[in-house]
């Protein structure tokens, strides 16, 4: 009897596990809800630019259409990861949770970035998303900021090297990480 209730109960743990399905589901709905908001913004952005060659427009309209152009674009970028952040995410769960996906693990297209066999795997793929994300909302920053001072001026220099000390660090983890793998195999 003790034997029945213990693989009864291990049963119900591991077949527990399918609840990831619901976040993966929810993860691909926001997914495809960013990349949908993304889009739009694109198409109206476009639509927006129409106007850009108007001769009517000042200089200082055109000067301020073009900065007010660079920004939604720096923000739609900044869309597009966080939706690939969520693609990455609900791949990386299902793969570790549910089963693999004999469709990554066969394509070329897919270039590894799907395809997430440990813990580890997800969450270097979505470091570096994240990385990219605080990249492209410092960009972002940058040009909306007005430098008044030389504090100012050292801030966004002294955040401009630490993205550049965290893409160096990246970049070297990644090289360690294939010598090891290189060295195992």
């Amino acid at each position: 009897m003790l034997n029945f209730i213990e693989k009864w109960f291990e049963s119900c743990l591991w077949n527990g596990r399918f609840v990831v399905v619901l976040v993966v589901v929810a993860s691909m709905a926001a997914a495809f809800a960013i990349f949908y908001m993304a889009t739009v913004d694109v198409i109206y952005l476009v639509n927006h630019m129409l106007h850009y060659a108007d001769s009517s427009l000042t200089e200082g309209a055109r000067k301020l259409l073009h900065d007010q152009t660079i920004s939604h674009v720096v923000e739609v970028v900044d869309g597009y990861l966080l939706a690939t952040f969520m693609l990455i995410f609900s791949f990386g769960m299902y793969e570790l949770f549910i089963s693999d996906i004999d469709d990554a693990h066969g394509s070329e297209t897919s270039s590894k970035i799907l395809v997430i066999s440990n813990l580890d795997d997800l969450k270097a793929r979505l470091a570096k998303v994240i990385l990219m994300i605080l990249i492209v909302t410092l960009f972002e920053e940058a040009l909306n900021m007005k430098i008044t001072s030389a504090l100012d001026l050292f801030y966004l220099s002294g955040a401009i090297a630490l993205i550049g000390a965290a893409l160096f660090l990246t970049h070297k983890a990644e090289e360690h990480g294939k010598d090891s793998k290189h060295s195992e195999g």
